[in-house]
């Protein structure tokens, strides 16, 4: 039986690029949305053939009781949810005088509160089978943590934290939950803000893309806590 996966972030660069690599893996990929251009730019990226395994759901990541809502009815209508990928996230510059309350409070939700409101809604399904993969997005420039983008450094290394504490909260039932930590990924958004920098120096999406798969994969079960720098 094909397995059902929930995307959050899915009509950014790497997002689709995940979207995509489970789709061709044969899985119902659920991605949800709140506006209409995501959703056109995602359904346009996949093929004919998968855009009948792709379900796209309106709804606010941030929205404890809507994300509740779409996970309890995935899992009503396909009767299983096997993988969560975290892939909501945003980056802001700024050191900490640069780095006013406004901005710091959106770094938080968007990278960390994002991943928790998901997980929370999304473990409960896994943990009544005994079987579940939880992956986020982390970043490598927090490991170890570096200077000029506080907010946004200190959001990232929360959801580290965050994957290995619920790692450890959740071994030995059969979930397993890891982060993967990209470089500066090559991007559209990327490359035009930084139009002097060579984007092959770069990681391309679909490497990331693969390396959630990886982790995602039935035969990775003894694998949890595990932070994959790319």
């Amino acid at each position: 039986m094909a397995r059902v996966v929930v995307v959050t972030g899915g009509s950014g660069a790497l997002g689709q690029a995940i979207t995509r690599r489970f789709l061709d893996e044969g899985a119902t990929v659920c991605v949800p949305w709140v506006v209409e251009q995501e959703r056109d730019r995602l359904a346009r990226s996949v093929g004919a053939e998968a855009a009948g395994r792709l379900v796209l759901e309106r709804c606010d990541v941030l929205d404890d009781a809507a994300i509740a809502r779409l996970v309890d009815g995935l899992v009503a209508r396909h009767r299983r949810l096997d993988v969560l990928v975290s892939a909501v996230g945003g980056f802001a510059m700024g050191e900490l005088v640069q780095t006013d309350r406004a901005l710091w409070d959106k770094m938080l939700t968007l990278n960390l509160t994002s991943a928790y409101v998901v997980a929370r809604a999304a473990l409960p399904h896994m943990l009544t089978v005994g079987a579940g993969r939880i992956i986020a997005v982390a970043s490598r420039a927090v490991v170890p943590p570096t200077g000029g983008f506080i907010a946004y450094t200190v959001a990232k290394a929360g959801v580290v934290a965050f994957v290995q504490a619920l790692a450890a909260e959740t071994r030995d039932r059969g979930v397993t939950v890891n982060a993967v930590l990209p470089s500066t990924m090559d991007t559209p958004a990327n490359r035009a803000a930084m139009p002097s920098v060579d984007p092959k120096t770069w990681v391309p999406v679909d490497d990331v893309a693969g390396a959630i798969a990886f982790l995602a994969a039935e035969s990775s079960g003894h694998v949890s806590g595990t932070l994959l720098a790319i």
